[in-house]
């Protein structure tokens, strides 16, 4: 028989269960299954929005959507179309009961659990498909599914459930072997905000005063040609410091601190074009965004919440 046997509401960055339905089996492939429920919930941040995960008897989808992800389990032989649109559901539900700051600075696990009031009602609905009167809904997911289809996650890349390390595994402190194409750094601060503000801010000075040093030097051959290339590597040096502020590379941290070095560099060969406060505004915008890119890191292993 076909049919939705659980569901859960995940938090995205860290797989902290926010609510799940309480009546799930106890079968040997029921256990097998939650395993692959807390595997998926610690690789969330790493997956496509939309994903589908076979294990046999049954298959794992899942929707994540505003830092929420809803995640149901149901036999192998329960339509698609029936079971993106159930977790379609839960999510316009879950973000109309609960806003974003709710979810974001929830710690405990469970802490939405009469959510599980909705899951049920409307997992008994899905259930029973002859009593949903959404036909029109359903055909739009249809040919959202057909457009855009979920991604298929093997079980090479989940790894197994015995701890086999996967794909997607992180390694010590988030800087694992998996492609930086794929790795999320944690959630940005005011002050990081702040401190690509003031990069830009330094790139767009450097870059002015650049044109303008090129404009002396075709105007007058006294001007030294190095103040221009000294400028343009600042401005250079300073985009770059953003580029690690916000995404993910290898040996972040230590580019971060040669970037901040030719900062520094850039600086002091141009001591005879800036008074004492300029440099010193450089210089500590550079030091305050190379702190941020080292406080700001990838996102490391979530801690187990049983799920």
């Amino acid at each position: 028989m076909s049919m939705i046997l659980s569901a859960s509401v995940i938090r995205v960055r860290d797989g902290l269960p926010l609510s799940a339905s309480t009546d799930y089996e106890q079968g040997t492939g029921m256990q097998e299954c939650r395993k692959y429920f807390k595997m998926l919930s610690r690789k969330l941040a790493q997956l496509p929005d939309r994903c589908t995960l076979k294990t046999g008897h049954y298959n794992i989808n899942f929707i994540s959507s505003m830092g929420v992800s809803y995640m149901m389990l149901c036999t192998e032989n329960y339509p698609n179309v029936l079971a993106f649109s159930f977790l379609d559901e839960l999510q316009k539900e879950f973000i109309t009961t609960y806003n974003m700051m709710k979810t974001n600075t929830a710690v405990r696990p469970y802490c939405f659990i009469e959510f599980d009031n909705f899951i049920q009602r409307t997992k008994q609905r899905y259930n029973n498909p002859r009593s949903l009167s959404t036909k029109i809904n359903l055909s739009d997911m249809q040919m959202e599914i057909k457009l855009r289809p979920p991604y298929q996650i093997s079980m090479g890349e989940l790894g197994s459930a015995n701890g086999v390390t996967s794909a997607f595994s992180v390694d010590y402190k988030g800087a694992g072997k998996i492609s930086s194409a794929h790795q999320r750094l944690e959630p940005a601060t005011l002050s990081g905000i702040v401190a690509f503000i003031l990069s830009l801010l330094c790139a767009a000075l450097n870059l002015i005063r650049g044109f303008h040093a090129i404009e002396s030097l075709l105007q007058s051959d006294g001007e030294d040609f190095n103040y221009i290339v000294a400028f343009f590597l600042g401005t250079a040096a300073c985009l770059y410091q953003c580029n690690l502020l916000v995404y993910y590379t290898s040996w972040r941290n230590v580019k971060s601190f040669l970037t901040f070095g030719l900062i520094c560099l850039c600086n002091m060969y141009l001591y005879e074009l800036r008074n004492l406060w300029q440099l010193f505004f450089h210089v500590t915008v550079g030091a305050f965004v190379t702190l941020q890119i080292w406080l700001r890191q990838a996102q490391g292993k979530a801690p187990d919440y049983d799920v």
